[in-house]
């Protein structure tokens, strides 16, 4: 069991008014040259290698395969792109032919290799964040950082080796990856100040949509110019050096951390202590059933997710298909959105604790407040991009803007349960992941039944349903979300017929 920051515990003995100088310990908290603001900056780094291999098989995938025709989707429009898009495609594998291996996949084993990667996820979330309890952070997440990317470096062997190998690898990898990303939210809760709580947690995050950006740029090229496995081999390589970074900065808390100054020390521990919320382990079960703010973000999650997946899974084909865009230029286009996201997601971070530094806004109203101006601005935006599909331009320049503002719900909603209950902030971490997994199993089927349907109106259906599911998650949020440390969170409220140790 590793070292936990005690509520009431500080360097040298207990937390009282007289114990720390308040005026000196604020000093440590302007700027960014800070041992935490640098753990923000590893995992940022860490979340962006993630992203990366998550998404690599897909990018790779139609140079993997043995064929010379232009993948058809059942989930694309009928309306053919354009005649150099099949060139420029064809050109592409012939290329890729000559400096890497192609093997004999049918659509339906394809199919089976990009799931692969979710088929544990269901069941990695919750018991994740009991490891991360038991083995610490630092230990579990950099294990498990250092075993993805090591995985990823593999992945060209096991496709040689046969395609069984293949999945089984990946479902590993899959797995591995969710334990990584849930457990390291629990680091917040010993890191991070309430009032520099946004900040940070959207620096980290901010390198998930970076990941996404930099593999829709140049993924394809990579996978054009020098070959497939080496979109594994350069990801994998980069993950590696992450995790060693890891192991070499992060900590479990700033008392055991080497290098951490003790000012900084001081302000961290002080500012947690006066939430009143120490890390733990005690779950009060019934409680958090019945917790109307918890399902509040929950529902949230589930709607915000169901969006991304409309990008990630359909944007290209929008861009291929209905913009008639050739397939070079269609990963630069679908680079965009996320680009423009990962802009304005830290801002929005700095900003929501600007507000509330200076209390200009209490917490609970920056919450509601950047996850409505996350939802309602990018509905708007992303439903008119059906009428105005036929403006190049404008549908590039909507998609792009939409994504950009959308980016401000992660100072709202997506990062409120750090606020209602942060000693769980791992365990609640791996539930909003159950609702984001979901949300990814039934976004792709739906809308790609939508445009099965009707490739002219389908589209029209995706962006109004993806609105509607939004603003419904919206609105539950608005009513029933919170951003005071809950009852049930704290230590002497949770009942003992309640716990589970």
């Amino acid at each position: 069991m590793f070292n936990t920051v005690e509520a009431g515990t500080i360097v040298g003995g207990p937390v009282n008014n007289d114990t720390v100088n308040m005026a000196q310990v604020q000093t440590s908290r302007k700027g960014f040259c800070s041992v935490r603001h640098g753990l923000a900056l590893i995992l940022h780094l860490c979340n962006l290698s993630i992203s990366t291999q998550q998404m690599n098989m897909s990018i790779a995938l139609p140079v993997m395969v043995n064929n010379t025709a232009l993948p058809s989707s059942p989930n694309a429009s009928t309306e053919r792109p354009p005649v150099d898009s099949q060139d420029n495609w064809n050109e592409t594998l012939n290329e890729s032919k000559a400096v890497a291996a192609v093997y004999d996949w049918s659509p339906e084993i394809q199919g089976v290799i990009l799931s692969s990667l979710n088929y544990g996820s269901f069941l990695a979330p919750i018991p994740s964040s009991y490891m991360a309890e038991v083995f610490g952070t630092r230990y579990l997440s950099g294990t498990c950082m250092f075993i993805t990317s090591v995985l990823a470096l593999f992945t060209p062997l096991a496709a040689d080796t046969g395609v069984t190998v293949l999945i089984v690898l990946r479902v590993i990898q899959g797995i591995v990856q969710v334990v990584l990303l849930t457990s390291q939210y629990s680091i917040w809760a010993r890191w991070a100040p309430p009032q520099e709580r946004s900040q940070l947690i959207t620096i980290a995050v901010a390198g998930s949509v970076l990941g996404c950006f930099i593999i829709f740029l140049v993924g394809g090229y990579l996978c054009q110019t020098i070959g497939w496995p080496c979109v594994f081999y350069i990801f994998g390589g980069i993950g590696c050096v992450c995790s060693f970074l890891w192991f070499a900065v992060i900590y479990d808390d700033p008392v055991s951390h080497p290098f951490i100054s003790t000012k900084e020390k001081e302000y961290i521990v002080c500012s947690l202590a006066q939430e009143g919320s120490p890390p733990g382990w005690s779950l009060p079960t019934k409680a958090m059933i019945k917790s109307l703010p918890l399902w509040s973000i929950l529902v949230f999650y589930f709607s915000d997710y169901w969006h991304f997946f409309v990008l990630t899974s359909f944007l290209p084909t929008f861009i291929t298909s209905v913009l008639q865009a050739n397939i070079r230029d269609s990963g630069i286009l679908s680079a965009l959105p996320f680009a423009s996201a990962c802009i304005c997601v830290v801002p929005g971070g700095l900003l929501a604790d600007f507000l509330l530094s200076r209390k200009i806004l209490r917490l609970n109203t920056i919450r509601k407040l950047f996850t409505a101006i996350g939802v309602l601005f990018p509905a708007v935006l992303f439903t008119s991009v059906y009428w105005v599909r036929s403006s190049f331009s404008t549908t590039i320049a909507f998609l792009t803007i939409s994504s950009a503002i959308k980016s401000f719900a992660q100072s709202g909603a997506l990062v409120n349960f750090v606020d209602i209950a942060p000693r769980y902030s791992a365990l609640l971490r791996a539930l909003s992941q159950i609702f984001s997994y979901l949300a990814g199993a039934i976004s792709p089927t739906v809308n790609g039944f939508l445009i099965s349907q009707d490739p002219e109106l389908g589209w029209r259906n995706v962006f109004l349903l993806s609105a509607a599911v939004g603003i419904l998650g919206l609105i539950f949020y608005l009513i029933f979300g919170q951003a005071e440390v809950q009852d049930w969170a704290k230590c002497r409220h949770a009942p003992a017929s309640e716990r589970t140790e």
